[in-house]
């Protein structure tokens, strides 16, 4: 079981306004707020996503190949939902779909280039 994801920020106060917006649209709360990072969680005992300043002081870069998965209601809220974070500030990286098998998604990044994705996914059956 995952317990927290870490993604790296340049600008905390910035990460803070866009997630607290997008994650907030899913119930999210903010779980921490300390000196380098914040915490959003969705609820007790539930997976928490947090932004940091890395702790090497180097500059935060977006991993190559390293994605967060949002899984949502249905394919309306992965349109909602990717929409909104484009408003937000964040980049398309592929349109909301059908991917195949019933697995419908919408690819992001954030204001600082790390990648996630609103799904849903509903399997087709035979």
């Amino acid at each position: 079981m995952i317990s927290y994801l870490m993604l790296g920020t340049n600008d905390l106060k910035a990460s803070g306004v866009f997630y607290d917006r997008l994650l907030g649209e899913l119930g999210a709360k903010r779980a921490y707020d300390a000196d380098g990072y914040i915490a959003w969680s969705f609820g007790k005992g539930k997976t928490l996503l947090s932004v940091t300043r890395p702790h090497d002081r180097q500059a935060a870069t977006p991993g190559n190949g390293v994605m967060v998965a949002l899984s949502v209601d249905g394919p309306g809220e992965v349109d909602r939902l990717h929409a909104l974070a484009l408003e937000l500030g964040g980049s398309d990286e592929g349109e909301p779909g059908m991917r195949g098998n019933g697995f419908y998604a919408g690819y992001f990044r954030d204001p600082d280039g790390n990648k996630l994705n609103f799904f849903h996914w509903q399997p087709e059956t035979n």
